[in-house]
């Protein structure tokens, strides 16, 4: 059965309508119709004026609620971070690992291939081939340094190609060990890294999609050497993540780095949850996550609340900080599929008011909340 979604205004990712419908049918998007279009059998649900917007993507969090999936392990650890995340109008991530045991990260690939998560896309390995000298809260004695040796060790089990993102140092990174996450179809991004300008945009040129939690854990951009957020800004297609709580990256570095990289710059949460056991024991500081020694850990954004501050605080175009968290990361790991609503998209569909809460989503053209 068809469903109608009317009075809202629809962000599709490319266009703005108002006094249209989006219908979905199934588990895909019909398409933006007006009203008179609307199939005569179609389940009519009234938003009353709120914002229609795809379903939002985030490829960096590590749980959500109550669960820190590193520490569990499990699929119904990822289940309980798939319905909260839903919840939040996140209706696709990947589920990130900081740097651990190299056995860990072997485990969590296991589970996901043996459970495949119904939100979560796949993995986001943060480490463990990072530089020691910009680990913040990474443990320095887990980190190592990659060689397509240890890439291929790593990666070996994984034959559902469940690791779709891996962090890295670039300039710790040789080429064979990028050619091969090239080969394997791992989105690869640079972070943790000391890189010096030239390092970084060589990485770019050799095939370094991105950089993770821009300005965070990485070489400063100085004067006389711009580092690794300097070659980001420079380069033409590298594309960044950022956090937008206020915390991670003040909104006028966020400002500044959006004038400088327009549709490159995407939104993360780095969102970690409570945790008391394990390597990273992470404590809720008001509005964001420590470890108990007082190193900022993680974020209590919420992907809605992000799209909220690049609004409000940054100044950021309603229709554009919707693409910051849905089309431009889609577009990234190569899913055009999803982060807009278009005919033949995936049904991900969030629906929220004037307060950014969330009234309504649609997960594969399920209605969630």
């Amino acid at each position: 059965m068809n469903t109608a979604l009317i009075n809202g205004i629809i962000f599709t990712g490319s266009n703005i309508f108002t006094d249209h419908a989006l219908v979905l049918k199934d588990r895909r998007i019909v398409g933006v119709v007006t009203r008179d279009a609307v199939p005569p059998d179609a389940n009519i649900i009234d938003v009353r004026g709120a914002t229609i917007a795809p379903g939002l993507i985030d490829l960096q969090i590590y749980g959500a609620g109550d669960q820190l999936f590193s520490t569990e392990l499990t699929a119904e650890s990822m289940e309980k971070i798939d319905q909260t995340l839903l919840q939040q109008g996140c209706t696709s991530y990947l589920l990130c690992l900081a740097t651990n045991t190299v056995e860990v990260f072997k485990q969590a690939i296991a589970v996901v291939n043996a459970h495949p998560p119904k939100v979560a896309l796949g993995l986001h390995l943060e480490g463990p081939f990072l530089n020691v000298k910009k680990r913040g809260a990474h443990p320095a004695e887990l980190i190592i340094k990659a060689s397509k040796e240890s890439l291929a060790d790593l990666l070996k089990e994984d034959a559902l190609g469940s690791v779709k993102m891996m962090t890295v140092a670039p300039e710790l990174l040789d080429i064979d060990s990028l050619e091969l996450l090239r080969e394997k179809g791992v989105c690869i991004s640079a972070g943790h890294s000391d890189a010096t300008f030239e390092e970084a945009t060589r990485g770019f040129d050799q095939g370094v999609d991105a950089a993770t939690h821009l300005f965070n854990a990485m070489s400063g951009f100085h004067h006389r050497e711009v580092g690794l957020p300097g070659a980001v800004f420079n380069h033409p297609t590298a594309k960044a993540s950022i956090i937008l709580d206020g915390i991670h990256v003040s909104f006028e570095a966020a400002k500044a780095a959006k004038k400088l990289m327009g549709k490159r710059l995407f939104l993360i949460t780095d969102a970690v949850a409570p945790c008391h056991k394990g390597i990273y024991q992470h404590v809720l500081n008001v509005d964001h996550y420590v470890l108990p020694d007082g190193t900022l850990s993680g974020s209590a954004l919420t992907l809605l609340g992000a799209v909220k501050n690049a609004v409000e605080k940054v100044g950021i175009a309603l229709d554009e900080a919707l693409r910051m968290a849905t089309t431009y990361p889609a577009d990234l790991i190569g899913r055009r599929d999803l982060g807009r609503l278009e005919q033949g998209a995936v049904a991900n569909v969030i629906i929220f008011n004037e307060h950014y809460q969330v009234e309504h989503v649609f997960h594969e053209g399920i209605a969630v909340v």
